[in-house]
């Protein structure tokens, strides 16, 4: 028997570790996932959580092609996910990290009809960050409904220290170097997300509206993981160097 929409936002938030929703609930299509997405949210803030923004998952052909999954999802992101610099990650399941370049919006912005060009002219300043994702799925495995109901598998995020004004650089030029450990094992540019990472916040726009929601002043946005997300072992050091951006290193449990 499947889990109610409740039942599946606490088992969700629980943090252990479990089967797919679809093994028991194979029908659990993608507006479900977002009702237990968003339970899951009032439940965070009835414990004390703010909203500080979303994020944007599977945006880039690297990530789709790990997932198996063939198409972007949103999910919400909250106080408690914000990760300080310099604060070893937490211990989880089975961590990934990921670079990624975050928006951080001044005007509000509303969907539907909103287009990439709109959409930059709400934001403030850009960052590179370092996503942790986390999927309470034994092996990661699961369907985009189980993807979106875990919240697109958020766990924590850093920004950089760098913000800058986005008409100055060309985005979809940024480019990010992934490295472990003083190897760099991954490197793609901001082309990878959607084409252009405002494209993804155009999106993130749009998904909300048709849900009668938007994005806030002062929101962050994380426009999805630019390349292939790499396991954080415990003892092991993930960076992320961007080109513009800064850097961002990130110590392992």
């Amino acid at each position: 028997m499947s889990l109610g929409v409740r039942e599946a936002a606490e088992a969700l938030l629980s943090g252990e570790e479990r089967e797919p929703l679809t093994d028991a609930w194979p029908d659990l299509d993608v507006d479900t996932a977002y009702a237990i997405q968003d339970e899951a949210l009032r439940l965070r803030r009835a414990r004390g959580e703010t909203v500080v923004g979303v994020k944007l998952g599977l945006t880039s052909r690297a990530m789709r092609r790990r997932m198996g999954i063939d198409s972007p999802l949103l999910a919400w992101l909250t106080d408690a996910m914000v990760l300080p610099a310099g604060v070893p990650v937490p211990p989880l399941i089975h961590p990934r990290a990921e670079p990624e370049l975050a928006f951080v919006l001044g005007e509000r912005l509303a969907g539907p009809g909103v287009t990439a060009a709109t959409a930059m002219a709400a934001v403030d300043r850009v960052h590179g960050g370092i996503e942790i994702v986390d999927s309470r799925y034994r092996d990661y495995r699961g369907t985009l409904p189980d993807a979106v109901a875990d919240n697109g598998f958020s766990a924590y995020f850093t920004l950089g220290p760098v913000g800058v004004e986005p008409s100055t650089m060309d985005l979809s030029l940024e480019a990010a170097l992934l490295e472990v450990d003083g190897a760099i094992v991954d490197t793609a540019t901001g082309a990878a997300v959607q084409g252009h990472p405002a494209e993804a916040l155009a999106l993130a726009a749009n998904t909300l509206g048709a849900r009668g929601l938007a994005l806030e002043p002062g929101w962050i946005v994380l426009t999805g993981g630019m390349t292939d997300a790499v396991d954080v072992r415990p003892g092991s050091r993930v960076a992320a160097h961007f080109s513009h951006l800064g850097s961002i290193t990130l110590a392992g449990p």
